[in-house]
């Protein structure tokens, strides 16, 4: 089974936006192809009418022009390029404005269990008392691991049961689902100035939104800036250029190039300066337009970019409006970074390669000037200085060892991570090359749920940095480092 995050947009489907419409961009051709039209038009017409005249089994019409539609449009070999019909349009529109139905979570799959990382301030799964860590065990009856297909979704006003287990405790909790406007963007400050900006989804206001968030980090005492773009599959482009023109007063956004193939610059002439260092999150579904954003301020040296490389997206699609209310989404342009990157299908690699949620952000925090860090949570959740994150700090216990992600202990000391998959043993190498192993055979670490997990006191002993608390009644683990 699937679930698609709440916060995401499938990758692929609907990214990189730039809305044309199909009246003025088909007129000026139109005196040219009026006789090749009319012969094509005239095949097509033939060939149904035969069919609905003669095949043995019946035909309907509208079956028939829906299958050629989809036909000519499967036959450019593009995965980006689509027919929408005017119900599907509908649905598309609510999808570029992040507007959806269900009851407002996020859920992370951790070894065979899934939980609810993140739950939407006010959504109904809030308002029925659904909170961030709870493992779901059954929708409606059914055993998460029979489930078919994502079934929190459905119509506004029609509930759902979910079966959850909170700490040693199994209850039953009726949600009704609602329409959910998910922001576009968010922000908070985090402390010591770091002002953090989620970029969801590139909307046709996500460039307002943005704005109007930074207005508040500003007025906040704003020094340096974490933007994430982390799980954003992109939007429409002219959203992602005017944000683009809040860090870059002069210069190229990106390269792109049509059919002819003649590369254009994209110039901001008339931006503006952000004068504060900036930290990009990235991960593998940052995509399209969110890759435009970041190779944009990565190229023009105003953003270190920190996380997994890219998903690979540097196509542009445009919308036609169809006289039948539907539309049609073709890919009309390829775009460049400004270094005239082209990074399709390839994705662009980050400056700091880091692995994890929980370990990015710490990573970001402290590239962006944090001078402390404390980590908590357990297996399900993270709170970075008392703020909630995706991710958790990997805690596992057994017997008397209390055990750790790596990836976050790592960050937390500034230490790289690699896995000696000979010796079977977890690498943490600090910044001046010293080397400390911790093995599986030793008990120092675990693997498990593809997590590599590492003994607090095994790590305190070579990191005397490391500060720890375990709380067994809230089974809640602290981490900081002195």
């Amino acid at each position: 089974m699937t679930f698609k995050k709440f916060t995401a947009a499938a990758a692929g489907s609907f990214l990189a936006l730039s809305l044309v419409f199909s009246p003025a961009a088909l007129a000026a051709d139109s005196t040219q192809t009026t006789a090749q039209s009319a012969s094509s038009t005239d095949l097509i017409n033939e060939v149904m009418q035969y069919v609905e005249s003669y095949n043995l089994t019946g035909a309907d019409k509208d079956a028939l022009i829906r299958a050629a539609v989809d036909g000519m449009v499967e036959s450019l070999n593009d995965p980006y390029s689509e027919y929408f019909s005017t119900e599907e349009a509908k649905e598309l529109q609510s999808e570029l404005a992040l507007d959806y139905v269900g009851i407002g979570v996020q859920l992370v799959y951790s070894g065979s269990e899934l939980y609810i990382e993140s739950v939407m301030a006010g959504s109904p799964a809030e308002k029925a008392g659904v909170k961030r860590g709870d493992t779901l065990l059954k929708i409606d009856g059914v055993k998460i691991e029979d489930l078919q297909s994502d079934t929190l979704s459905g119509k506004a006003g029609t509930n759902v049961t979910l079966t959850i287990k909170r700490g040693s405790t199994v209850k039953n909790v009726v949600v009704t689902r609602s329409e959910l406007d998910y922001p576009s963007v968010t922000g908070q400050i985090l402390g010591s100035g770091i002002a953090y900006i989620s970029l969801n989804g590139f909307t046709e206001d996500a460039d307002e939104e943005f704005t109007s968030v930074l207005s508040k980090m500003r007025a906040g005492g704003m020094k340096s800036m974490i933007l994430d773009l982390r799980n954003n599959g992109g939007g429409y482009m002219d959203s992602a250029y005017n944000i683009a023109s809040q860090f870059i007063d002069k210069g190229i956004m990106m390269y792109t190039a049509d059919n002819t193939g003649t590369l254009t610059p994209v110039t901001i002439t008339n931006g503006t300066k952000m004068n504060v260092p900036v930290v990009i999150l990235t991960n593998e579904y940052t995509a399209s337009a969110s890759e435009a954003l970041t190779g944009a301020l990565h190229d023009n040296h105003l953003a270190t970019v920190v996380g997994v490389k890219t998903y690979g997206k540097a196509r542009i699609q445009s919308l036609f409006n169809l006289s039948d209310g539907g539309l049609l989404k073709l890919t009309t342009e390829r775009y460049l970074t400004p270094d005239k990157v082209d990074f399709n299908h390839i994705g662009l690699t980050p400056d700091i390669e880091v692995k994890g949620d929980a370990a990015q952000i710490i990573t970001a925090m402290q590239l962006a000037g944090s001078k402390s860090i404390e980590a908590a949570g357990d297996n399900h959740i993270l709170d970075v200085n008392g703020k909630a994150f995706s991710g958790n700090v990997g805690l596992v216990k057994q017997g008397n060892t209390v055990y750790a992600s790596a990836r976050v202990l790592a960050a937390l000391v500034e230490a790289d991570l690699t896995w000696d998959s000979k010796n079977k043993k977890a690498v943490v190498t600090t910044g001046a090359g010293k080397a400390y192993g911790f093995s599986i055979a030793s008990k120092e670490a675990l693997y498990q749920n593809d997590e590599t997990l590492i003994s607090l006191d095994a790590f305190k002993k070579k990191f005397p940095a490391l500060v720890y608390k375990y709380d067994t009644a809230q089974n809640r683990l602290t981490l900081s480092v002195k």
